[in-house]
């Protein structure tokens, strides 16, 4: 019978240390909603990039928002600017006092 070969030795293993990277929450962060943000902004940012919705919350979006209810900022916040009509706040609504 022939004698089984021994494995290699003198190897060495090493440890690579990551350093360890907490994501800082913000208000929200907890919170299920979808949130207000304007087409050009959402295709200007691209991809796996940030946006800032109407209420200030800034994330990187990657869920489908129909699932989740609105955000209750963002509600107010578009609905005190329809109440202004199209164009506001860069162009007068019609029939207010220039």
């Amino acid at each position: 019978m022939e004698a089984e070969a021994e494995p290699a030795r003198g190897g060495s293993t090493s440890v690579l240390e990551r350093p360890e990277v907490r994501r800082q929450k913000s208000d929200g962060d907890n919170e299920r909603y979808s949130h207000y943000v304007s087409q050009e902004r959402l295709k200007a940012a691209g991809p796996g990039r940030p946006v800032v919705a109407l209420c200030g919350k800034v994330w990187v979006p990657m869920r489908n928002p129909q699932g989740y209810p609105v955000c209750p900022k963002c509600r107010a916040i578009l609905d005190e600017m329809s109440s202004h009509g199209p164009g506001w706040p860069f162009f007068d609504a019609p029939g207010s006092p220039s």
